[in-house]
């Protein structure tokens, strides 16, 4: 088990630290001779049309965040399943600490933001944006610490980021889905019914569930709900286990994770960062960097995250409903609550779909999203580095 972990670590690390170089090429293209190609090709319109049946019109940038996406929450779905029916959420002892901490990492952040902009009703749109944890990021800076921070500790940073993705999901469908379309609805229902009978009869080609899935997609795409939420439907269905002609256990779920682990950590997310954190730098003044909706996210992503984390940790472990992660401290786990301030990729992800990257803020709020993102991971870092091991404990 623990070889597995650390070969996600690795994995998730090694992206964390590609997104980094890809967040600063696209704030140069965005702030050097080469912004007016970035403008053009985040607006370059891309149609697909099949006879008079369908017609979908959007620009790179929506392809990217609405089509691209779709497979990363494709891949969360699939971690989400294999976790809760055979992995580090499959047990209520397992799931207790870092469901109760994810909860805390929600809801206060959420109250932070909500604070500086009650009174402005579409700045309130972006209450969800600092409730998000980057596990790629986060994990990117304890892999630099190496065997200072135990694995116990590292298993509640995934697991913990898990449940954020989870109510990251569930914010997204109820709180951004426009109006429905009933057509389209019922058409990705019916999609929904036939992956559900497919995976009672255990079909094990993951491209028939892929077909039936990209059908969904564009069902879900026209019906105002956030198309990204088919990848999560269509990974609910794929079987985690079933066996094969030869009576051979086989895992179609662990096998199409793993094909779409490195094209989504290393090409998807990449491609996301790039169009997606190209802040405009010229001509900001600070009155304009440190608006209610930036210091929202800042103090939401900094503060928020950090306190909520520990405070519901605190309660759980002092209440007997939890215990503090094998051979860890109280200053490491304060560290870890730390690093899961480190919103970025879902914070990005959520500030498009709450603002739909209007430039009512001048682009301030993707700024705030980094800014809050490197404070946590800055001082995670040290405080992780600086904290001390506890004595005679055997990982």
């Amino acid at each position: 088990m623990k070889i597995l972990v650390r070969e996600y670590i690795k994995k998730e690390s090694t992206a964390g630290i590609i997104l980094i170089f890809v967040t600063i090429i696209a704030l140069l293209f965005r702030n050097s001779f080469f912004s007016d190609f970035y403008d053009a090709l985040l607006k370059t319109t891309i149609k697909f049309q099949f006879g008079e049946i369908l017609l979908i019109e959007k620009p790179l940038i929506l392809w990217i965040n609405d089509g691209l996406m779709t497979v990363f929450f494709l891949l969360i779905g699939l971690e989400i399943k294999r976790e809760l029916l055979a992995g580090h959420l499959s047990s209520v002892s397992k799931i207790a600490l870092p469901a109760i901490a994810a909860v805390g990492g929600m809801i206060v952040p959420a109250l932070i933001f909500i604070v500086f902009n009650y009174d402005n009703e579409f700045a309130m749109r972006g209450w969800a944006i600092p409730t998000a944890t980057d596990i790629a990021f986060a994990l990117g800076i304890l892999s630099l610490l190496g065997k200072r921070i135990p694995v116990s500790l590292k298993i509640f940073l995934m697991a913990l980021a898990i449940f954020d993705d989870l109510g990251a999901i569930l914010i997204i469908a109820i709180f951004y889905t426009d109006d429905l379309s009933m057509l389209s609805f019922l058409a990705a229902f019916s999609c929904l019914v036939v992956l559900i009978i497919m995976n009672r009869l255990n079909i094990i080609r993951p491209t028939a569930y892929i077909l039936v899935g990209i059908i969904l997609w564009v069902s879900v795409l026209k019906s105002g709900v956030h198309a990204t939420l088919a990848g999560i439907i269509l990974a609910f269905t794929i079987p985690l286990s079933i066996k094969n002609d030869k009576n051979k256990a086989v895992s179609p779920l662990k096998n199409l994770e793993h094909n779409l682990h490195f094209w989504v950590a290393f090409t998807i997310l990449p491609i996301f960062a790039f169009v997606n954190a190209g802040v405009n730098l010229k001509g900001l003044s600070f009155e304009q960097v440190f608006t209610p909706v930036s210091l929202g996210i800042i103090l939401g992503l900094f503060l928020g995250k950090q306190l909520g984390v520990m405070l519901f940790v605190f309660l759980a472990v002092k209440l007997n409903l939890a215990a503090l992660p094998r051979c860890s401290t109280w200053l490491q786990m304060y560290g870890v609550s730390v690093l899961t301030g480190i919103g970025f990729t879902m914070s990005l992800f959520i500030d498009s779909l709450a603002y739909q990257d209007s430039n009512i803020y001048a682009y301030t709020d993707k700024l705030a999203i980094l800014i809050g993102s490197i404070l946590s991971g800055v001082l995670g870092y040290f405080i992780l580095k600086y904290a001390k091991s506890k004595k005679f404990c055997f990982i």
